[in-house]
């Protein structure tokens, strides 16, 4: 109680003095009327998934001593905030159905109550890694139009986390997403990742049972990124000092502001510099009209032309569109190309790529394509490396109501030319840059996306990484090791399976942002694609709780994000099948049992019988350590290797599909099922 000679003697005082005393105590007043604020975390929304047949955490925040009643299922479980106001609850095993509702409640009578409606009891999958997971249904649609245009599914959620990182340590939640526990749909699934989409409904097809996919991937981010600070510090002190680097906030906000400033200015000089025009068709630029005289340019073929330097260049094609054809829609396939590219049809844009890696579709409204002559214009953008076109992805107009697949190829179609006009537009010096990239900084994507999500009880667990460590990676398995046990440690579930997703077969030199000829790589070569492959499969066999998904028959020779996800989402639930489900009947890629030294022969046993014929990609080395190409063959589950090697040399290591892109590696199940590279040192008797 605050006596009226307390007021009084304030009375007397400073009336501004007074006032500031009013304010604090009405301030003071009035907490102990503030309504406890009761929180979930961002995974906790309606339509979740949670997992069946595991006990099922339920957390969240409330003021320190709160008690916190969930109601789930008819029943109430209390439990009470401690000092750091966390609080949590675990429901009992449930078997798989739904919808329920959960229902969490502070003590205070005005306390609002939290709702989160149709709960499903299923499944719960967590897919991580980076941008082989991000790659979109809308990317890989024209592989399986019709089954994404006619599938939907209510049992199968999705839930995309939104990223962000931390320099600073663990995070308590994760940021809102737009995709939040959303049902199949052609439109929910439309920026979802593919890999995750197909595993869903591969998985809904075996058990029958809801699905909750979870993607947290990040493309570009290198494996140190998801592995938490305690797992490193002892092996790799200095990748966790190199994250401490950047605690310094003020520094961060000054290269990522000086990176953008440093953009613009590029950008803003390379725009002075372009030819403009007036024309009503092309807008501001010249040479986009179709009217403008390009017979002065240069003409270069696409397939053995690039151009070294930074800036613009303009590349013009005419096309002769015939009756038939004229005024009809159509999508234009211009493959992908390197870098950034805006795509003009007769003066008006049809489509902008803002970097390398996406399939260039455009399409075109029906009236734009005229009978007789019509002009592709392309501006090519680049900051860094030479401009090129993709070679082996295709350059064509389709027309048809099946214009959208490319699995097959439409029906009707008009190719490009190999040719092209060409003219140089603005010439500019690199763009310098001084982006800080903290999704690649070792720990900042475990503290702010990883850790956050546990205790969320899973099923399994899709690692799909690796392009970014190839040019590194003598310590991926260590890594991997470490990254998995980490994550079982913060869900406290020492079994939780892991899958791991090989990297797929494909030629890593397309990727330094300068054109390579597509040439098979004949002789053997100590490729760092393979190399990580190989830790991939070690770490994997090493793990009790851990199978390898091999796709080194699905990738593409020039695009690091192969299409063929669905077959990619297969495995990954083959690999399940026999980790979670245990099921004996599943036979996943050959493997090797054992190996021995005959007469000059290499005899290998596998777990399996294989596919009989030649065999290719085999290298044996002897005791000077150089590998040679060496004949094979397979017969039942024995292959036989002839050794190469001359009379003073006995083999020691043999390799399989030891190459960026093996195309010719053949050693496959009887269910086809291809059998994973190898280095293997031989036992001699």
């Amino acid at each position: 109680m605050i006596s009226s000679n307390f007021f009084s003697i304030f009375a007397t005082s400073n009336c501004n003095m007074m006032k500031k005393f009013l304010f604090l105590l009405t301030a003071l007043l009035c907490v102990s009327f503030v309504e406890a604020k009761v929180s979930l975390p961002q995974l906790f929304q309606s339509g979740m998934v949670l997992q069946r047949g595991k006990t099922i955490p339920i957390w969240g925040r409330a003021d320190a001593g709160e008690t916190v009643t969930v109601t789930f299922n008819k029943k109430q479980y209390t439990t009470v905030a401690d000092e750091q106001g966390r609080w949590r609850v675990d429901l009992p095993k449930m078997k798989a159905g739904g919808p329920f509702t959960i229902e969490v409640k502070g003590e205070e009578v005005k306390s609002e109550k939290l709702v989160i409606d149709d709960v499903l009891i299923g499944d719960v999958w967590l897919l991580s890694g980076q941008s082989n997971i991000d790659v979109t249904i809308e990317r890989v649609y024209p592989q399986y139009t019709q089954e994404i245009d006619t599938y939907e599914n209510p049992q199968i959620r999705l839930f995309r986390v939104q990223n962000t990182t931390s320099t600073h340590g663990v995070k308590d939640d994760i940021l809102p997403t737009s995709i939040n526990w959303k049902p199949v749909t052609k439109q929910n699934a439309w920026p979802f990742s593919a890999a995750g989409y197909f595993l869903g409904k591969r998985m809904f097809e075996k058990t029958k049972v809801p699905q909750g996919i979870i993607v947290n991937s990040w493309g570009g981010t290198p494996i140190e990124a998801w592995i938490s600070a305690d797992s490193l510090q002892r092996d790799y002190p200095m990748l966790v000092k190199r994250t401490a680097f950047y605690q310094n906030d003020e520094y961060v906000k000054a290269q990522m502001k000086a990176n953008a400033e440093a953009n613009k200015q590029w950008e803003t000089l390379l725009n002075q510099g372009e030819e403009r025009g007036n024309s009503k068709e092309g807008g501001d630029y010249l040479y986009a009209s179709p009217v403008f005289d390009d017979a002065g340019w240069q003409i270069i073929n696409q397939k053995d032309w690039t151009w070294r330097g930074t800036g613009t260049v303009w590349l013009r094609q005419h096309i002769n569109i015939n009756k038939e054809h004229a005024r009809k829609p159509a999508r234009l396939l211009l493959g992908t190309l390197f870098d950034q590219d805006v795509t003009y049809l007769n003066g008006q844009e049809i489509g902008h790529t803002y970097y390398q890696y996406p399939p260039r579709r455009y399409d075109i409204p029906e009236g734009l394509l005229r009978e007789g002559d019509n002009v592709i214009s392309v501006r090519f953008i680049n900051k860094y490396g030479a401009v090129h076109f993709i070679p082996e992805k295709p350059y064509m107009f389709c027309f048809g109501d099946d214009r959208f697949s490319q699995n097959p190829m439409p029906k009707d179609v008009i190719p490009l030319a190999d040719t092209w006009k060409m003219h140089v537009g603005v010439e500019m010096p690199s763009c310098p840059g001084g982006d800080v990239s903290l999704q690649n900084l070792p720990t900042t994507l475990y503290n702010a996306v990883l850790y956050p999500l546990a205790p969320y009880a899973l099923n399994g667990v899709v690692w799909y990484q690796g392009e970014s460590n190839t040019g590194n990676p003598a310590p991926y398995a260590d890594y991997l090791k470490k990254l998995m046990g980490c994550w079982r440690d913060r869900w406290q579930d020492q079994q939780m399976p892991f899958v791991i997703v090989q990297l797929a077969n494909h030629d890593g030199r397309q990727q330094t942002g300068m054109p390579r000829p597509i040439t098979y790589q004949a002789e053997p070569v100590n490729s760092g694609w393979a190399q990580l492959r190989e830790a991939q499969r070690t770490a994997a066999k090493a793990d009790p709780y851990a199978e390898l998904a091999v796709i080194n028959d699905l990738g593409e020779t020039v695009d690091i994000h192969p299409l063929r996800k669905k077959e990619v989402a297969e495995r990954v639930g083959l690999c399940f099948d026999r980790l979670v489900f245990n099921d004996k009947k599943v036979i996943l890629a050959p493997e090797i049992v054992s190996s021995e030294v005959q007469d000059g022969k290499v005899i290998l046993t596998l777990d399996q019988p294989v596919q009989v014929g030649t065999l290719y990609e085999f290298e044996i080395a002897g005791e000077d350590g150089k590998f040679v190409n060496a004949e094979a063959t397979a017969d039942g589950n024995r292959i036989t290797i002839l050794s190469p090697l001359t009379s003073h040399l006995s083999p020691q290591k043999v390799r399989y599909a030891w190459k960026d892109n093996p195309l010719k590696a053949n050693v496959r199940s009887l269910t086809g099922l291809p059998m994973s590279s190898f280095e293997l040192v031989l036992n001699r008797k």
